[in-house]
């Protein structure tokens, strides 16, 4: 089988990317290793930004649906120092210059968006293999396969298709992250939740911890004091561990006009990477 535009990855990115290229006529597949839209949690809240990820939605037509999913009162912001004082407190003000939306939502807005058969469920792509002629071949976990004209990597931070086109992997910045959740936040850790107010709040000393406010719970970035005690009482969340890695520095993306790695996983930035799989995907219809 032959198609003309192939994604690789059904993240933000390649969601925007299939989406915008059908508002203007042009059909895309999307190739996903995971089973069904819904086999794995994706994850907690983005602020999507005027200048990136808003853009994006605009040009796929989906600035309507993006705002339903604003939670309200999302962009206050709190800086405190160790001692739990106050050292800025920014109100939510209204401004639409970085709302909050669940992850999860955003991209069902996407799928839905996309005409019935765009995402193939469940291909796993284990190797990409230039074929001449400017066409990539794309082996799959089940021994199928397909050959791409144009080729799209939205597929993460290991991607397949970014070998291709750079010998670059992802490094360890030296850098980990702990995270944990605090479940009934209010009633059960009124302290933590107090400092965390309406949105999130970060310290204003070098380094964590930091926390934000999901919709149903409190999610923190530092492992508490006695958190044995409560996970055994099932107040916290268990808590996750993951290094932060990037691509190293003066890294870049060299232009093919028949491939192209998209989203946060080429950027890999240890913050504020969400948005930028949106606005590549925006960006590649031109």
């Amino acid at each position: 089988m032959t198609t003309s535009v192939t994604i690789v990855g059904a993240g933000l990115g390649g969601l925007v990317l299939a989406r915008v290229l059908q508002v203007h006529g042009i059909g895309a597949a999307v190739y996903e290793a995971d089973a069904s839209p819904d086999a794995r949690r994706q994850g907690g809240l983005l602020d999507i930004h005027p200048w990136n990820g808003q853009r994006a939605l605009e040009a796929a037509g989906l600035t309507e649906g993006f705002r339903r999913l604003v939670l309200a009162g999302r962009e206050s912001y709190r800086v405190m120092d160790r001692a739990g004082t106050v050292l800025l407190d920014l109100p939510d003000e209204g401004t639409g210059e970085r709302p909050e939306v669940p992850r999860g939502g955003l991209r069902q807005l996407l799928l839905d968006s996309l005409a019935s058969g765009t995402v193939r469920w469940g291909p796993k792509v284990t190797g990409v293999t230039a074929l001449g002629d400017d066409r990539h071949g794309l082996s799959f976990a089940n021994g199928a396969t397909v050959v791409a004209n144009l080729l799209v990597g939205a597929d993460g931070a290991w991607s397949r298709v970014r070998p291709v086109l750079s010998e670059a992997t992802p490094e360890y910045f030296g850098v980990c992250s702990v995270e944990t959740f605090l479940f009934d936040g209010d009633t059960r850790h009124p302290a933590s939740a107090e400092a965390v107010g309406g949105a999130r709040a970060g310290q204003g000393t070098a380094g964590p911890p930091r926390g934000r406010r999901n919709p149903a719970h409190l999610r923190t970035a530092e492992e508490v004091p006695g958190l044995a005690r409560h996970r055994r009482r099932r107040h916290l969340g268990r808590p996750g561990r993951s290094r932060v890695r990037g691509l190293g520095p003066g890294t870049h993306r060299p232009g093919h006009p028949q491939r192209y790695p998209t989203g946060p996983a080429p950027h890999l930035h240890p913050a504020g990477r969400a948005p930028l799989g949106p606005r590549d995907g925006g960006h590649l219809d031109r």
